[in-house]
């Protein structure tokens, strides 16, 4: 089996709106209602609730602050934060700080919140360099503004012909990349951004110093430049122009400006009220899976799989349709509403092809942010021109990834797995990164997930908190894959392979494997992946199983 290749275009956010100056410290406190007017905290008040904060609030708060919204909460924000003095209103803060940046308030859904966390995990996935991608400097540009417009990569370095902004000539540089953006909100037009990874450890760092790649700056008589006299020059970020004084305090203003957060437009809120629904019986099966975002939030795919023979089609014009629409809503133990989503699916199918239709499944995908914790998802479907509608109510349980453990996302058994183009990264259903990763259900009654032998068995898996060895600063781990028949209890796959397989990777790793089953005889299978850690000597096996008929 062979892994697929981890390549990555990039997806795009309007994350930076106008900010509303009139709104005070207090209104963070309070979300969907008037604010109640509060007499003002005494300098003592204040030193007192910031050392509480410090000593006595929670772990998920403080990494809610800390990794999940570290690049784009404004320093008002953190502050109000942090002198909250309740749970409660922590909770109440939470909630209004991602309504604020909701660009389609009156929606169940907040797009802005969910494309954050993508990001982060893209960022995770691509940026990784003995840390976690999220805290590179690529990984915070990435989050804060989305994908370039263009990216120049020198991946290996190598013979570099200086710009004539730099001197000229012929050098040899470290690698580098240069993010082109056409227009930042704040920061100007035509910005081009540099990152050199001058320690050749995939660890590419934010430059504005152009000559900064030139890895023999340093080295007497090593690539001289056409024009001397340009030796000293910088370059600004906005696009290479070559800097006296003044520029070189534009090219810090600029780097101030990219890696501030974004300015935030306050909204006004409204109640949201409850979806009622009643509801007959139409069957469908649900699953969850769990990828870890940051070390406190977990993105939740939830897919839903309605048999087609169980719709109802009407016929118009040659055409049969039929449509099912979807509501569902998260929960925590309190009852306190995490999310909600809803939908419709449509069904199109031509006469003629309508009976070959009706032995197939209709998916529906939606991946939503949660915090560690149990839940109760209840999820509603109805058959519109049937008028039939099947309810489902399950406990699911967000796992938490603690930083020093080895961990691995669900297993996703998977019957298409493809990589996307640049356009269909962060949205579209089944996209986890920049991978479409369809899975295949297990049956209501417990029948594991099945495929045909003339199908391939597709593999998604991610490795969480792999450590790098101090000397080499890469990670040593060995996978093993082994694939055994339930019912003869008799192994009919063994694998292994090296983390190096993965290139320089970080503490994380994507695993993609495919692979044909025509060989297998039809029945029941168990897939587990071991994973163990060398450095650490931590051990992972997660499994799953299928069915091949």
């Amino acid at each position: 089996m062979a892994a697929a290749v981890l390549m990555a275009p990039l997806w795009a956010q309007d994350s930076t709106p106008d900010q509303d100056a009139g709104t005070s410290l207090k209104d963070y406190k309070k979300p969907r209602k008037e604010v109640e007017e509060k007499k003002e905290l005494t300098p003592e008040e204040r030193k007192q609730r910031l050392k509480a904060y410090k000593e006595e609030v929670g772990k998920s708060y403080h990494t809610w602050l800390d990794q999940d919204v570290r690049y784009i909460i404004s320093p008002e924000e953190e502050q109000a934060f942090k002198l909250l003095g309740t749970d409660d209103e922590r909770d109440q803060f939470i909630e209004q700080f991602w309504l604020r940046r909701d660009p389609t308030p009156d929606t169940e859904e907040n797009e802005f919140r969910e494309e954050h966390y993508r990001r982060i995990q893209y960022a995770n996935e691509h940026f990784a360099a003995g840390v976690a991608g999220w805290r590179t400097d690529r990984g915070r540009i990435y989050i804060v503004w989305g994908p370039p417009d263009e990216i120049e990569s020198h991946a290996s370095g190598g013979t570099y012909q200086r710009e004539m902004s730099e001197g000229g000539g012929t050098s040899s540089s470290y690698p580098f990349e240069r993010w082109r953006y056409r227009y930042l909100e704040g920061v100007g037009t035509e910005v081009i951004i540099e990152f050199v990874d001058t320690c050749m450890c995939n660890e590419y760092r934010f430059s504005m110093d152009p000559a900064e790649k030139d890895a023999l700056r340093d080295t007497p008589h090593g690539g001289p430049k056409l024009n001397q006299g340009m030796a000293g020059n910088r370059s600004d970020m906005g696009g290479g122009a070559t800097m006296g004084g003044s520029k070189e305090f534009d090219a810090i203003e600029r780097y101030a400006k990219l890696t501030s957060p974004p300015p935030v437009k306050f909204k006004d809120l409204e109640e949201k009220v409850n979806t009622k629904v009643r509801y007959n019986l139409l069957p469908f099966d649900l699953r969850s899976d769990f990828v870890k975002i940051t070390a406190d939030t977990v993105l939740v795919p939830i897919t839903i799989q309605i048999k087609t023979r169980d719709l109802t089609f009407v016929q118009k014009e040659g055409i049969q349709r039929a449509s099912v629409n979807i509501f569902g809503r998260i929960t925590t133990i309190s009852g306190r509403v995490a999310t909600t989503f809803e939908d419709t699916v449509t069904v199109d199918e031509p006469n003629e092809l309508l009976e070959r239709a009706l032995a197939t499944s209709q998916l529906y995908w939606k991946a939503v942010p949660l915090k560690p914790g149990m839940y109760k998802i209840e999820v509603a479907v109805k058959d519109v021109n049937g008028d039939r509608t099947g309810t489902l109510v399950r406990s699911i349980r967000v796992p938490e990834f603690d930083d020093e453990k080895l961990a691995s996302s669900s297993i996703i058994l998977a019957d298409v797995m493809e990589h996307v183009p640049a356009k269909s990264i962060g949205a579209g259903s089944f996209i986890i990164g920049d991978t479409k990763v369809r899975p295949r259900l297990d049956a209501g009654d417990g029948k594991p997930a099945s495929f045909r032998r003339n199908q391939r068995l597709n593999i998604w898996l991610q490795v969480y908190n792999l450590q790098q060895d101090k000397q080499s600063r890469k990670t040593r781990a060995t996978i093993s894959y082994d694939i055994v028949n339930i019912l003869t209890n008799k192994s009919v796959l063994h694998a292994d392979e090296s983390s190096a397989t993965y290139g320089n990777a970080g503490e994380q790793i994507t695993i993609e494997k495919s692979m044909a089953l025509a060989n297998l005889d039809p029945g029941l299978y168990n897939l587990k992946v071991t994973v163990n850690d060398e450095v650490t000597k931590q051990t992972i096996n997660p499994n799953a199983r299928f069915q091949v008929e």
